[in-house]
């Protein structure tokens, strides 16, 4: 797992912070000088707690449980697109379907319904609608599509969430503090990291700082994925070597019941 060093973040713009004016008190441990009015993060700490927020991921995808990112501000929305749909984690880039966590169900059935509709268009029942009912269904499609399509395979509740801007993403942190779901989570210096399991003193408006903490999350993830896949194998093969190992002494006992056999009946043999 490669941490970027002092150097990449700095060259990133992660040390930016806001306005004074701005500043939430609880990032003071955070905050290494201010500059013209502006906060400037603590890089070796940034760095510290980036490493200590991939371990934690690694640990949570190689349990094979599911990580929900979270970033539906502009600069993110690609950035975790490209990163995180790969590794076949889910996620929400468009507006956070309020109740997704606490009213779950609701958000499945939602889910449900958009799958309906592809075995209706897949078996051709949509066909033998009205051309109204047919567009409308199609929009309906689109829509569901839209906002709960990176979502879909989530069939149960994330192990943790990942936030870019937990000032903006208030409802899921919500949502996932009153179901005491861990959050992982980019905080700038104008919010709370108290409220963050894993905080990562950072600036999240900066795109080139937002991409290079999800590379090093999203290279975490994958680490555990990785190793996660490498122990099935192992476990895999351990079980065929039992299996074979049982198969041959199997097949040396039954030669020998044969031979004991074959003896009793040819004693001079």
């Amino acid at each position: 797992m490669n941490v970027p060093t002092f150097e990449q973040m700095l060259e990133a713009g992660v040390h930016f912070g806001h306005l004074r004016r701005k500043w939430n008190p609880a990032m003071a441990p955070y905050i290494f000088m201010e500059k013209n009015g502006i906060h400037i993060i603590d890089l070796y700490k940034t760095r510290a707690k980036l490493e200590e927020a991939c371990n934690a991921v690694k640990q949570i995808a190689k349990s094979g449980k599911k990580i929900l990112f979270v970033a539906t501000k502009k600069q993110a929305k690609e950035i975790i697109e490209e990163k995180i749909k790969p590794l076949k984690m889910p996620y929400v880039i468009e507006r956070w379907p309020g109740g997704l966590l606490t009213n779950f169900p609701t958000i499945r059935k939602a889910v449900k319904k958009m799958e309906q509709i592809d075995k209706m268009l897949l078996d051709g029942t949509v066909d033998k609608l009205s051309k109204r009912e047919r567009l409308q269904i199609e929009r309906q499609r689109a829509k569901l599509e839209k906002n709960l399509g990176s979502i879909a395979d989530l069939t149960r509740l994330p192990a943790a969430l990942f936030i870019v801007d937990i000032g903006k993403e208030n409802i899921a942190v919500k949502e996932a503090r009153r179901l005491g779901i861990p959050i992982i989570a980019i905080v700038d210096t104008n919010c709370n990291p108290n409220l963050v399991d894993f905080p990562i003193p950072a600036n999240d408006d900066a795109s080139n700082s937002i991409a290079l903490i999800i590379n090093t999350i999203a290279e975490a993830v994958k680490e555990g994925l990785e190793e996660r896949e490498g122990e099935k194998k192992a476990e895999t093969q351990v079980q065929q070597e039992i299996k074979d190992s049982k198969e041959r002494s199997r097949i040396r006992f039954v030669r020998k019941k044969e031979e004991i056999r074959h003896r009793k009946k040819n004693p001079e043999a």
